[in-house]
């Protein structure tokens, strides 16, 4: 199409390159005549030139002219030019000489470049008459315009290509997609050039496009994203209004059909299984369902709800962040002897609709879930979450102060057995008994010692000693009025030696470690032995204080510098408890105002009978002393050290002499077994081990016989638990050495007597508890077969 339609441009430029010739000769001409007319008719006489007389036009030429000859333009003519060739024409401005030539002698113009409007669409170009004699311009140079005139050489072009569009997916039709505008660079305002016309080569029966506005149209209703979601239109926009022969430009709109909410969720299945064990904790994960929905993003979010069924108490359902998936998960403790199974119905629904397309709904959807709950073996569980216990501080040791219960929750209901983590009761003060629970103490307790004992108590299945569970226990230790008041420890004050009869000497306060309800009320008075005393007397200010008041005056240092006052003092609860302090009283010397400068006596001088030369004398014996015992104890360590004649003696060995070999069979005193058996004869064994408490002497006082059998079974728990106590158990069999054994005495403390060698022998006659060291001593009789 284009290379008929630059053929049929070329015809046309030709013609109209003709047409532009003869307008210009019959132009000129009509100018000569016109001229001469009018001579005539003014009567003038012969022709002279006045003025400049050009003859010529506005010229214009067609673009992409393609001839092998130069294009012809137009033709110069000047009134002067007689046709002699005097008159030389002169060409200047835009392209002259470059694109533009003219003939100097006849005036014609021609271009010999190819012109493109687009490119430059006029030149301006200037033109003057020279004479060639005198080779000067006959008249003044004047300028003319050369228009490029526009043909069809420019297919329209869509500059922004290629598009993207998205409209809703179900858009009714007729709904605009997108608004599209090709340019051409030909003249708009000559022909039909830049006229263009849009049309659909590709996309229907889906989209259409309007001719001269270019807005694409969606043309079929009902289209769903979810069968087709992308669509590729191809539009062509042609000049020439669309005519045979004009130029066609072409580009691709990709429309995309965005989701809109028209498709309700749904379940995959009807009925979902799940399981959890009954040990999961509360908010554990049990499952997580989905109703899919062939809707995106927001149009597919979904929330889910419980709506029915016997676990809806029991279970919860969220959505997760992504809002496509419920999650369930547990929202109470599950017990499997309680219940095994749960059914759920759940409801999944969109949380955005769409109101025009709710008749495609209802956009929800039910589905069940059934729950299972496994068995766990679990560790007992106590009747209690944690007990409280208040004991006053002087209950009886042994005194049973609760009795702890738990019990296997699983369905084989296991034996319990019960112990105290130690960790919890460092100083042992409790002990439970293994198979009934009780708690009692087994040392005694005090308040002012320790006020709150937190202890743990554990309780383990017997079959399955992994499972154990734990209590913790808070036991307050009430106060009970067991310690007397008393003054500090030492209290000491003063008296001034002016003092006088009456004057307060001291202020005394009791303390008391008890904590009574009503508070303490402590009675002071002097002890009965200085109740009747001549110096001082006591004061009661019923307010748990005391004076101290002189009875008299004239105190001196040197009479007697320190005095010693018994208070006795009682407080106010039963049994009343009472106590005698000391309080001691120093006379010292004060100023005027009373102030204490000093509570020593005056030292005394020496007797002037001591002279200096009796000090030196008791100096020398004192040293001479010293001189005689040193010398005491160096002889005696001399006599220790004897001198060593006979290098044979000095053998550089130490012998050890015990006698503390076994006694063989005959000995029964090594271990009393019985003491395991009757705990309330252990304190008569004779050796006690210095490396273990007591623990089973104290407690037999207290226990009752029938609970011996437990605690022996709590202790061994209790070793078996702790992984850091020594092997403090042990047996000692001393039955087959010593005098009474039939192996005699395997000591070799008199073999040194003997030079012989021994015979080994009789080793093979002891019986197979020898056989190891006849082994050693190679005595072991070869043809005798090995004894296992």
């Amino acid at each position: 199409a284009r290379t008929h339609s630059y053929t049929t441009q070329t015809v046309y430029t030709l013609l109209f390159s003709v047409a532009l010739a003869l307008l210009a000769l019959l132009s000129d001409a009509q100018g000569r005549t016109d001229r001469a007319r009018t001579r005539e008719e003014t009567g003038a006489g012969p022709l002279r030139r006045v003025k400049r007389g050009w003859v010529w036009n506005q010229f214009f030429v067609l673009e992409e002219y393609t001839g092998l000859e130069p294009l012809y333009i137009g033709k110069l003519h000047s009134d002067m030019d007689l046709g002699d060739g005097s008159i030389k024409y002169i060409l200047s401005g835009d392209g002259a000489g470059t694109t533009f030539t003219i003939d100097d002698s006849t005036g014609d113009i021609h271009a010999i470049k190819r012109l493109d409007r687009e490119v430059k669409a006029q030149y301006m170009l200037r033109a003057q008459a020279w004479n060639r004699l005198t080779n000067r311009p006959l008249e003044p140079e004047s300028e003319f315009i050369v228009k490029i005139q526009d043909i069809n050489d420019n297919e329209p072009k869509f500059l922004d290509g290629p598009y993207q569009a998205t409209i809703p997916e179900m858009s009714s039709i007729g709904t605009e997609v997108i608004r599209l505008t090709a340019t051409d660079a030909d003249d708009p305002t000559y022909g039909n050039s830049a006229r263009v016309v849009y049309s659909i080569l590709q996309g229907q029966p889906y989209f259409s496009v309007e001719p001269k506005s270019g807005i694409v149209r969606v043309s079929l209703g009902g289209m769903d994203r979810e069968v087709r979601e992308n669509y590729s239109v191809v539009i062509q926009a042609k000049d020439m209004g669309g005519q045979l022969g004009g130029l066609a430009g072409t580009t691709v709109v990709n429309i995309t059909l965005s989701d809109v909410n028209d498709n309700p969720p749904m379940f995959d299945q009807k009925l979902y299984q799940m399981s959890v064990p009954e040990s999961a904790p509360v908010g554990s994960v049990v499952g997580r369902i989905r109703a899919k929905d062939r809707d995106i993003g927001i149009n597919a979010e979904m929330t889910y709800s419980i709506i029915d069924g016997d676990g809806r108490d029991t279970f919860d359902i969220s959505t997760d962040p992504t809002h496509l998936f419920g999650i369930i998960t547990i929202k109470k403790p599950l017990n499997f002897e309680s219940k095994a199974s749960y059914t759920l119905k759940i409801e999944g629904a969109n949380t955005h609709l769409d109101h025009r397309f709710l008749d495609k709904g209802p956009f929800s959807h039910v589905t069940i879930v059934h729950v299972s709950v496994e068995d766990v073996d679990e560790p007992p569980e106590f009747d209690s979450a944690v007990y409280y216990m208040e004991v006053p501080e002087n209950a009886e040791v042994g005194m049973v102060i609760k009795t702890i219960s738990a019990r296997d929750p699983d369905a084989a209901n296991n034996s319990i057995r019960y112990s105290i983590d130690r960790t919890s009761d460092l100083g042992k003060y409790f002990y439970i008994d293994i198979t009934s629970g009780s708690l009692m103490t087994v040392l005694p307790l005090d308040r002012e010692e320790i006020t709150w004992h937190n202890i743990t108590i554990l309780a383990m299945e017997m079959n399955n000693p992994n499972m154990i569970g734990s209590l913790s226990v808070a036991v307050k230790i009430l106060d009970v009025n067991d310690n007397a008041p008393m003054l500090p420890e030492y209290f000491e004050t003063s008296v001034c030696e002016t003092a006088k009869a009456g004057q307060r000497v001291q202020t005394v306060a009791a303390v008391d470690p008890d904590d009574p309800l009503g508070g303490h009320h402590f009675y002071y008075s002097l002890a009965p032995e200085a109740a009747n005393n001549p110096n001082f007397t006591l004061r009661d200010n019923q307010d748990n204080t005391a004076w101290i008041l002189t009875r008299r005056g004239g105190w001196s240092q040197q009479d007697q510098a320190v005095y010693y006052l018994p208070i006795f003092i009682s407080d106010g609860e039963q049994p009343v408890q009472t106590s005698t302090s000391t309080l001691t009283i120093r006379v010292c010397s004060c100023d005027g105002e009373g102030k204490v400068m000093s509570c020593n006596a005056e030292a005394y001088h020496l007797p002037a009978s001591l002279s200096r030369g009796a000090l030196i004398a008791i100096l020398a014996c004192i040293f001479v002393l010293l001189v005689m015992i040193l010398l005491m104890l160096s002889l005696r360590s001399q006599r220790k050290k004897p001198f060593l004649h006979d290098v044979e003696d000095n053998v550089h060995e130490n012998i050890v002499r015990y006698d503390d070999e076994g006694g063989g069979e005959e000995d029964t005193e090594a271990f009393d077994i019985a003491a395991m058996w009757n705990p309330r004869e252990a304190h008569l064994v004779g050796k006690q081990r210095q490396d273990m408490l007591p623990e089973i002497e104290s407690l037999s006082r207290y226990v009752p016989l029938a609970n011996v059998h437990g605690y022996v079974l709590s202790k061994l728990l209790e070793a078996d638990l702790d992984s850091c106590a020594p092997p403090y158990d042990s047996l000692q069999t001393y039955a087959y050495e010593g005098e009474g054994s039939v192996a005699d005495s395997l000591s070799s403390l008199q073999s040194s007597c003997s030079n012989t060698d021994h015979e080994y022998d009789y080793l093979n006659n002891w019986g197979p508890r020898f056989k190891k060291l006849a082994e050693m001593y190679g005595v072991l009789e070869t043809k005798s077969p090995p004894m296992w």
